[in-house]
């Protein structure tokens, strides 16, 4: 289970500290289904619902595509392609010899980032996962034509044995297509956004391709959904909630996760959309922003000690390293070194998080730690649980419907306009 360290913030609450009556109100919102967008909680059901449906059907797919194909192309943008990415990217980030190279296309309009896929694709056998929940998502609907087009030219009439789709359970452009040509479909639930259908086949057809064991996913996020619905001041969802809406209140609107591991990267960017699209309305909202330290202390690392004070750092600790690699003695000690002699590497990036923390703190930042113990699957599946619960709480305090998003609308109607689609207006 995630553990919320609040000590690096405590200097920067109220003298009232965090509102804990506050989410406890948010979270019985939440759990009984009063609040602004109920119809979208699935989320909370979704492992268990997932395992008595389609999880076996996920796990005989995923095996098919292993057994034949070299790639899978993932086509999908936001929700649809973020989070399964930051659990490969978390997971995998070297795939084993015998794992499908998993790409993912459609979450822009590049025609470089384009031709580099299809140009490192190549020739080999691959399969296609779309995933829409209406199928007339611009950047995802061309995506998807010009792979299925390649998929016609290499298979010819077996083509449809390659394509398998990730979309309504009913209705909508891709679901009725997918029927007339008898392809394999996954479903896009109903009540579940999204930025919140990881732990659907949206985010699990493609991570068992890749390797994940996605049985243990869904069995620990189950548990750990049944341990953040306890209400307690001891719940971390809690915690996080109530601290970060407690800095908001007094003007820190911009907050940084950060995390000391490289393949954290895009369950950074996943975690940016599931707060930005959640809280960022009717003039409220916490900015997301995400660093990759160490790296970027030698980048931003100026800004976060001394640029303007606005904001706070989430930092995600991982307690165990994977791997263990003791840092070696030099004979002539020309760099200098030697002092680390003897130390697991991975006990070096502790100090060095540890100093970051206690430098960022007097600098008048905010910094709360957030600690799991070991990046496996346990370990993302709790991240995951943890933040959706959290994301819902906050947004609740803050006074927002936590899952809708009108405003990404705006741009579609003058893009649309401006490429002449008929009827936009």
């Amino acid at each position: 289970m995630v553990k919320v360290d609040l000590s690096g913030a405590e200097q920067f609450f109220t003298a009232a500290g965090p509102d804990y009556a506050l989410a406890e109100l948010a979270h019985k919102t939440l759990m009984n289904g009063s609040g602004l967008g109920a119809d979208f909680i699935g989320w909370l059901e979704l492992p268990r619902r997932i395992k008595e449906t389609e999880l076996q059907e996920i796990l005989d797919t995923a095996k098919l595509i292993r057994s034949r194909s070299k790639a899978l192309v993932v086509i999908g943008i936001g929700g649809s392609y973020l989070g399964a990415r930051g659990a490969i990217e978390l997971l995998r980030p070297i795939p084993g010899k015998d794992d499908p190279k998993v790409f993912f296309i459609g979450n822009g309009l590049s025609a470089d980032a384009l031709c580099d896929t299809l140009d490192m694709l190549g020739d080999v056998d691959f399969d296609v996962n779309v995933i829409s929940k209406s199928g007339t998502t611009l950047e995802p609907a061309a995506s998807f034509r010009i792979f299925r087009g390649l998929l016609e030219k290499k298979y010819g009439s077996k083509a449809d044995e390659h394509i398998f789709a990730t979309t309504d359970a009913r209705k909508g452009v891709l679901k009725s297509v997918a029927d007339r040509q008898g392809w394999k479909t996954f479903v896009v639930p109903d009540d579940v956004g999204g930025r919140f259908s990881v732990l659907s086949a949206v985010g699990l057809l493609p991570m068992a391709v890749a390797g994940i064991d996605v049985e243990k996913v869904i069995d620990c996020a189950i548990e750990e959904f049944k341990s953040l619905s306890v209400p307690s001041k001891e719940n971390p969802a809690w915690q996080y909630a109530a601290a970060r809406q407690s800095l908001y209140g007094k003007g820190y609107s911009v907050e940084i996760l950060g995390c000391y591991e490289p393949s954290f990267r895009f369950m950074a960017e996943w975690w940016k959309q599931l707060y930005g699209e959640s809280e960022g309305k009717d003039h409220k909202g916490i900015f997301p922003a995400s660093v990759e330290f160490t790296a970027d202390l030698h980048s931003m690392g100026q800004f976060i000690q001394e640029g303007p004070r606005n904001l706070m750092e989430s930092i995600v600790r991982f307690t165990e390293s994977r791997r263990a690699y003791i840092f070696p003695e030099d004979g002539e000690n020309a760099d200098g070194l030697n002092y680390l002699a003897g130390r697991d590497m991975a006990d070096i990036c502790r100090v060095a998080a540890d100093a970051v923390k206690q430098a960022h703190i007097s600098g008048g930042v905010p910094n709360i730690v957030i600690e799991v113990k070991k990046r496996d699957e346990a370990g993302f599946a709790s991240l995951v649980c943890f933040f959706e619960m959290a994301c819902a709480i906050s947004g609740y305090m803050s006074g927002v419907n936590p899952f809708n998003q009108p405003g990404v609308e705006a741009y579609k109607k003058n893009m649309f306009r401006m490429l002449g689609k008929p009827g936009a207006m």
